[in-house]
Formats: C-alpha cells, structure tokens, sequence
C-alpha cells in the first residue's frame, strides 16, 4: 500500500496541523489525516574517535549550552568571583565558523542556556549551595557588585548569549535552571517534534551542563555527538579528559567540528557540482 499522506489528492481541502513539518496532521472539520511526510535521509559521514560515523542531517540538531556572558564574558559571574573564563571563550571561534554551515544544511540550532526565575522559585536550596556555600557570597539570581547585574537571571545581560557568537529568528532557545538541560524543560518536546533523533554537543561546562544533558539524551535515546573543540570547561583538564573518555566510552561519540565542516562544504560542493 502507498504512503496516504504523499498523495496530493488525499489531502485536498486539510490544512496543516503542527509546528514541525516533521510532526504534522492535515485535518480539517470532518477528517484528520494522522500521516506524517516522509522525511529523505540526508546522509553525512565524519570521523569521530576511533571510528567512522554516519549520521542523518535530516534528524540531526546541534546544542549549544551555555555561552553566556555570565559564564564566558571577561565583566560576567564567573570572572567576578576569580574564575580564569579564557578556557571557556576558546569554542566561541570553531562554533562561529560551523553555524553559518549547518544553518544552510537547514540543521536546527538550539541555544540551551542557564536562566533563573526573577524570584529564584524554580531553584532548590541544595542548588544555590552549590554556587554560594557560605550563604554571604554572590550566587545565582544575586547582584553583582557594581553593574548589579543578577546573576544568569533569565531576560538579563547576564544570562545573555555572548556578543561574538550572532543568532538567528530560525534558531531555538531553551531555558534551562539545571545542570541537565532535560530536567523541567521543553527541550524533549521541542526535539521530539521536530523529528530529531541525533545532537551534536557544544557549550559550557564539559564536565557539568554539558555532560549531564549528553548522559539525559542518551538515556532517552538519542544519538550523542560531542563536537571537542566546541565544548570546554574552567575546571582541572583532567576533567575534560574524563568526559571525553566517558562519552567515548558510554555515551556516544567524540568528533571534531573540522570533521563536520568539511562534510558539509562536500556536500554542498557535490550539489553545486548537480552530483
């Protein structure tokens, strides 16, 4: 039997019902055609470590956590209470050259970044603690002295993706107020309807934000890329090493955003080229 909803006649007189192409009724008073559109694989093939990985554009999205000032900016949170943010700043450059390619190749573009509820309802005490031990330091939601700034507040400068990395209307953005990305967020939903079944990993903390919301989407059964140059922490680099290894070794896949750069320039060349 043929696939009802390819068939133009089928759906004369419905109109579409869903955000997501990938994820779309046509219906319309008396009828409900609950067969979605095929979508074509868009295959692209890179090296990850130690092993040759195929992947579908087509279900493909790429994560980018937390890029924000209050984490990477030399005036934000993290520099204000003496962390060193240079080692942080060093993905801003590989992802600035791979978004333009993956936006041609019509790659969803979510932007995963910390942001608190004004009233802080929406954070614990034993995750403040985290941030502010003492209870007399500046944690999250607090002013910091001089700009008073709140920390990573969401709607603030603080929270604010970094200047030097541009977005755009199509790209998504997902607030998130746990280490995991995951945990009391869309961010299921929204992949889900957009019919993706495999994330690229980018962002800050590697060992933290980042690795936690890899580890949930492996548990739910994602496909887990993490791009390594992409991806960095303030933490000890034995830290870094651990999550490379883990991801490698339980997770998913490590690969290079050169790998996947110059698979897409292939593969818009070979279309350029009519091949």
């Amino acid at each position: 039997m043929g696939v009802a909803s390819s068939d133009p006649a089928v759906n004369e007189g419905l109109l579409p019902l869903g955000a997501s192409r990938a994820n779309r009724w046509m219906v319309a008073e008396g009828r409900a055609n609950l067969v979605r559109q095929p979508v074509l694989p868009r295959p692209a093939t890179v090296q990850a470590q130690g092993k040759l990985v195929t992947l579908d554009l087509a279900r493909t999205a790429l994560v980018i956590v937390d890029m924000q000032n209050d984490f990477c900016h030399p005036s934000g949170w993290l520099a204000h209470i003496g962390v060193d943010v240079a080692p942080v700043r060093r993905p801003i450059a590989p992802l600035r050259r791979l978004l333009p390619l993956l936006r041609s190749c019509d790659v969803p573009i979510i932007w995963l970044n910390w942001g608190n509820r004004p009233d802080r309802l929406n954070l614990s005490p034993s995750l403040l603690h985290v941030y502010n031990p003492s209870g007399a330091g500046i944690g999250l939601g607090d002013a910091l002295p001089g700009s008073g700034a709140k920390v990573l507040e969401r709607g603030s400068w603080s929270a604010a993706i970094v200047d030097e990395l541009s977005t755009e209307p199509t790209d998504i953005h997902v607030a998130k107020y746990r280490m995991s990305g995951f945990q009391d967020t869309e961010l299921d939903s929204i992949l889900r309807n957009l019919g993706v079944n495999t994330l690229m990993f980018t962002g800050v903390n590697a060992d933290q934000c980042v690795l936690c919301t890899l580890q949930d989407a492996n548990f739910r059964g994602y496909d887990c890329l993490l791009l390594e140059d992409c991806t960095a922490t303030t933490s000890p680099d034995y830290c870094m090493a651990a999550t490379i290894y883990n991801v490698n070794q339980c997770f998913g896949f490590v690969v290079a955003s050169e790998a996947i750069a110059a698979e897409l320039v292939h593969r818009a060349s070979k279309g350029a080229n009519g091949d």
